[in-house]
């Protein structure tokens, strides 16, 4: 679905350093291409901001944020706010 809508793995980078999560994808030597449960994984903070980056991914007119980033930290917070503004 990324190659439809001429996203490439750069533009998925740059996501998820938007939403702090950059080294997520730089832990292990496998990149993108790494499985694994990630409810087992993550935090509730990074599961919060893995669902922000989907909403920058997905780019909806729209979006309900309810809860959205109580287990991020302050500073985290504002950050994604802001760049959710632009």
């Amino acid at each position: 679905m990324q190659k439809k809508k001429g996203i490439n793995e750069d533009m998925l980078n740059e996501i998820m350093k938007n939403v702090h999560l950059d080294y997520i994808v730089n832990r292990d030597v496998a990149g993108w291409d790494k499985l694994n449960d990630w409810n087992d994984v993550l935090s509730g903070g990074e599961k919060q901001r893995i669902a922000m980056a989907r909403l920058i991914y997905h780019r909806p007119t729209y979006a309900i944020l309810d809860e959205c980033t109580s287990a991020v930290s302050i500073d985290v917070e504002g950050i994604l706010y802001s760049y959710m503004k632009q």
